[in-house]
């Protein structure tokens, strides 16, 4: 009997010790929102995670209460079906949020930190320059190039706002992250606003918060993750030079490939490293050229014939109309990327289109397209 009373005891100061983790609460009222689910969800960079739910009622009101941050902002949202309210949460503050449903995301207010009132900002904005997008892409009477023309003026604009109001104005704030860091959506899909890995003025963005972050949050996640996309920004962005290194002798037949990594229709990045272990065209081209369609049926005879014996291509659209590319690769079977900022002609001295490099299993540049003798697939086949 005593031993079980030792356990309970045990067990109550474990319950009390739990309950004593410093909490955050959220709360408010989401009217015209009765009988629908309203979710918690947090945004970590593991993915989203639903912390709780609740059936709201005919007044709207809820409460939710979970862990405070430890040492650096995270960030949160209230979801209604497709309606999405973000914010973010430095410490044990309270959040209050007030909304009504159709306009959930589009009119409601908040209070419990500054940042989240900012996060706010952005939001509106957001969907502001999105509902632009869509509205100019949709628009048939005006002829592709000035829509894309018209769209690179909008996010431009954008851009520069986010950085002299949210990332350079106070870079060590959530807004500052959550602005460098935003995806944008379109009728083609979801892509970064800032892209360090494709766009050197990105770079800096991405560095300045990464910075701040680092000397206020040096433990965090999110900390290095900003350090590293920033590092690996410089290195992919960086204007090619030329090095003079010592190698080992046993080393030197050991050419390898320099890398560049770029974003397909989906934003998903591809790097040309990926393809260590296949015979790889790399092709420079551009699917806007007359000769294009004639060249892209050819290609894929090529790829349907030896892509189970190891054969992989890595096309690399240079395209200015980004909407034609994307609708141009969708059906492509192969690793179709596109680059936006010269880098990787520059490393590669492409200088004009088409322009391709087989690669060996070594992932060795083996034959660039000027100086290979025989026909293409001849040159596959003896890679193969």
């Amino acid at each position: 009997m005593k031993k079980t009373l030792t356990m309970i005891a045990a067990g109550l100061m474990m319950l009390t010790a739990c309950d004593k983790e410093p909490k955050f609460c959220v709360e408010g009222t989401i009217e015209g929102a009765k009988d629908s689910m309203l979710y918690f969800i947090q945004s970590s960079l593991d993915g989203v995670q639903k912390l709780d739910s609740v059936k709201l009622k005919e007044d709207g009101t809820f409460s939710f209460k979970a862990t405070a941050p430890n040492g650096a902002p995270e960030f949160y949202a209230l979801q209604v079906g497709e309606h999405l309210v973000n914010f973010a949460v430095d410490s044990t503050e309270t959040i209050t949020i007030k909304a009504k449903l159709p306009t959930m995301e589009k009119a409601y207010t908040i209070a419990g930190n500054e940042s989240s009132q900012k996060i706010k900002e952005i939001s509106l904005m957001q969907q502001q320059v999105q509902a632009q997008m869509v509205e100019i892409e949709r628009n048939e009477d005006m002829y592709p190039g000035d829509q894309v023309d018209s769209i690179k003026s909008i996010l431009n604009a954008y851009k520069e706002r986010m950085k002299q109001e949210y990332i350079y104005a106070e870079p060590k704030s959530a807004a500052a992250y959550y602005a460098v860091c935003q995806s944008l959506t379109d009728l083609q899909g979801t892509f970064q606003l800032f892209n360090p890995l494709t766009d050197r003025n990105d770079v800096k963005c991405y560095a300045t918060v990464a910075t701040a972050w680092d000397g206020n949050y040096p433990d965090a996640p999110r900390t290095k993750q900003l350090c590293n996309m920033a590092i690996k920004g410089m290195d992919n962005t960086a204007p090619p030079q030329q090095r003079v290194m010592e190698v080992d002798e046993e080393k030197v037949s050991e050419t390898g490939i320099i890398d560049i990594t770029l974003p397909d229709i989906n934003s998903q990045l591809h790097s040309v490293t990926e393809l260590k272990g296949k015979v790889a065209l790399i092709d420079f081209t551009a699917y806007s050229a007359e000769e294009s369609k004639e060249r892209m049926r050819q290609l894929r005879t090529l790829y349907e014939k030896y892509h189970a014996q190891g054969f992989e291509i890595f096309q690399i659209s240079l395209d200015e109309d980004i909407h034609f590319w994307k609708f141009s690769c969708e059906n492509l079977p192969w690793v179709c990327v596109h680059e936006t900022d010269g880098s990787a002609t520059k490393i590669y001295n492409v200088t004009n289109l088409p322009t391709f490099f087989l690669v060996n299993r070594a992932n060795e540049i083996v034959v660039r397209s000027d100086f290979m003798e025989g026909t293409l697939e001849e040159n596959i086949q003896k890679l193969l």
